[in-house]
């Protein structure tokens, strides 16, 4: 594979447990310098629901990801990207259905799909949010999925099996949420860090859905990307979210309606890294895992 001329394309897919995710970005680089996106899109499909509890991806959460898939495709094709590569995460790494569910993805997307593991998301994500940071060393970054959340240090990442949609489920399925239920959620990802203790380092960067649509709700309508988080912050809008229908939830300003449903789990997730990792603040990212798979498609060359 030789490395791409000055104006191609390549596409990145991210089949998450939550959202499923595409850019495609030219090798040509915009005004900071990285590469000029052409497309970037977001879709809400809930991939990951019910896989904790049934240990399988559901056909309707199949189908959902399925239309988004064949509608990205379209786009793929469309735009003429030279380089395509699909990866899919915590949700399909864990179902015993997954190598079904890649086969069909690959026929939905026109383009093979694969199964990465913690440790090469982690990587990704990395690469991509450290891409325009001075002395990267410095940074912990936090990828909270919606299934998985990965502590990624430029030579370590340590990956705890929760996230915003498997939080949601298991502990926090009414809305509003009381107060046994909130402590449930917050004792689940307390116990879950400190099993697997992270890489500190002296900066957090938190990247991926959960931290934009919290900088969203939280700076709206400023753009969630360089957004400071602190961590009274989030636990302010924690005890704001528990008293909040889902209606409520969906009519937020700045947030995705269809994050409503997990975007408490998401913040008491975003809580517990920050505590876990013995930091108050953490900065957003807009680039993540994405970034990084498209960067890697522009620039590697044969092996």
């Amino acid at each position: 594979m030789a490395q791409l001329p000055e104006g191609a394309r390549a596409a990145a897919v991210d089949i998450g447990s939550n959202s499923v995710r595409l850019l495609i970005a030219g090798s040509g680089a915009g005004a900071d310098g990285e590469p000029a996106d052409a497309v970037r899109r977001e879709r809400v499909t809930g991939l990951g629901r019910g896989v904790d509890e049934r240990g399988r991806i559901s056909r309707e959460a199949m189908e959902r990801t399925g239309a988004v898939l064949a509608e990205y495709g379209e786009v793929i094709r469309r735009l003429g990207a030279e380089r395509v590569r699909a990866v899919a995460t915590a949700a399909v790494r864990r179902a015993a259905n997954r190598e079904e569910f890649l086969e069909r993805a690959a026929e939905w997307l026109g383009a093979p799909a694969e199964c990465i593991t913690a440790e090469e998301e982690g990587r990704l994500a990395f690469a991509g949010a450290t891409s325009s940071l001075p002395r990267p060393e410095r940074t912990t970054v936090v990828d909270i999925g919606g299934g998985s959340v990965e502590f990624i240090t430029v030579d370590e990442t340590v990956s705890a099996n929760i996230g915003s949609v498997s939080l949601s489920e298991r502990c926090l399925p009414c809305h509003p949420a009381g107060p046994e239920r909130i402590i449930a959620a917050k004792m689940t990802v307390a116990a879950l860090f400190n099993r697997h203790p992270p890489p500190a380092r002296e900066r957090v960067t938190g990247v991926a859905g959960t931290w934009t649509s919290l900088a969203s709700v939280l700076v709206h309508p400023a753009p969630p990307d360089g957004t400071r988080l602190g961590l009274t912050d989030l636990l302010e809008l924690i005890d704001r979210l528990a008293g909040m229908t889902l209606r409520e939830k969906r009519d937020l300003p700045g947030l995705n309606p269809d994050r409503a449903p997990v975007i408490l789990g998401g913040a008491i997730a975003a809580a517990g890294a920050l505590q876990a990792l013995g930091r108050t603040e953490a900065t957003v990212s807009a680039r993540d895992l994405l970034d990084g798979v498209v960067r890697s498609l522009l620039t590697q060359p044969d092996g």
